[in-house]
């Protein structure tokens, strides 16, 4: 090869090289700041603080506090059941959520009554058929008004009754084994929810939560995250986030103890916590769930929508 052709060659390769470099280096700050973009976190409020409203009225108060989503207790809606609101109704539920700007996140509080009489673990093979036949029934309800989660918490519907928590808990996985088909096929999961043994006695730990979901081993069924439901950890809200981020697809915030947030000391020790969901990149819905509701529908809205802006504030 000449010098000529040798000069040209390196001349040619250190400008593809060069190019290649630029490119890499310019991909990288595009990706970088694509990174960076974040429109902050999706917020969505419970409906039972309100339920004495009429459902546009509850949609309302949501959508104008700031919420982009409803998380729904169906028995709040019903006499008897989900069967009592037909396609016409569920039709107007969701015309109530549009004009409001709001969509339907999930359900949540899934067997409390009515109807009546249901239990999920009970060693009673009826009663647990029926349960899961309501459990049915809530799937097509979910589905039919857009909604993607369904929060199983219901604790006085999955506690033991004469059997041991180990049986409870096959029961537990058994009824989710026979929903979980007919969830995927309408684009619900349902999420085991950990709760305080103030409340029941089966899955008190996001660790025993896990550990029903993959015994379950089906993608309609994972898990969640509720602030509020941590008495029996033993991690900090940021460690045990990362630990079980895999099967978190939903998350409830509230102060300690229930009441809505800016009642208590929220606004500054859940900050890790958020600051940890947004470097996870969460990016599925974070619902108000509370359970003192005597200031009102509309207070409980505004005042936790505030210190949701302020939490979001301190993150970077």
């Amino acid at each position: 090869m000449s010098d000529f052709s040798r000069r040209d060659l390196i001349k040619t390769s250190g400008s593809i090289l060069g190019s290649a470099a630029l490119g890499s280096i310019l991909g990288c700050q595009a990706g970088s700041e694509k990174r960076s973009q974040w429109s902050g976190f999706k917020h969505a409020m419970c409906n039972e603080s309100m339920a004495e409203l009429s459902w546009a009225e509850q949609c309302q108060i949501i959508g104008d506090a700031g919420y982009g989503g409803v998380e729904i207790a169906a028995f709040t809606l019903v006499k008897e059941g989900v069967s009592e609101i037909d396609s016409a109704g569920r039709r107007e539920m969701i015309s109530g959520m549009k004009n409001a700007g709001i969509e339907c996140v999930g359900l949540h509080w899934l067997l409390a009554p009515p109807p009546k009489g249901l239990h999920f673990t009970t060693p009673d093979v009826a009663i647990r058929r029926r349960t899961v036949a309501y459990l049915n029934e809530l799937i097509d309800f979910c589905g039919d008004l857009g909604g993607s989660y369904m929060i199983f918490g219901s604790p006085k519907q999955r506690n033991t009754r004469g059997i041991t928590v180990e049986e409870a808990k096959k029961y537990f996985a058994e009824g989710l084994e026979s929903v979980a088909d007919h969830a995927r096929r309408r684009g619900v999961k349902i999420l085991v929810e950990p709760l305080g043994k103030r409340t029941t006695d089966v899955v008190n730990t996001m660790a025993e939560a896990a550990e029903l979901v993959r015994r379950v081993n089906h993608p309609a069924i994972q898990g969640m995250f509720d602030f509020n439901n941590t008495p029996h950890e033993t991690e900090p809200f940021d460690v045990l986030l990362r630990k079980h981020f895999e099967h978190i697809y939903h998350v409830h915030v509230q102060e300690q103890g229930g009441k809505h947030l800016g009642t208590g000391s929220a606004v500054n020790d859940y900050v890790k916590a958020f600051q940890t969901l947004k470097d996870l990149r969460y990016d599925k819905w974070i619902s108000l769930e509370v359970f003192d509701f005597t200031p009102g529908g509309k207070t409980i809205a505004e005042e936790s929508m505030a210190v949701l802006k302020q939490i979001e504030s301190k993150l970077v």
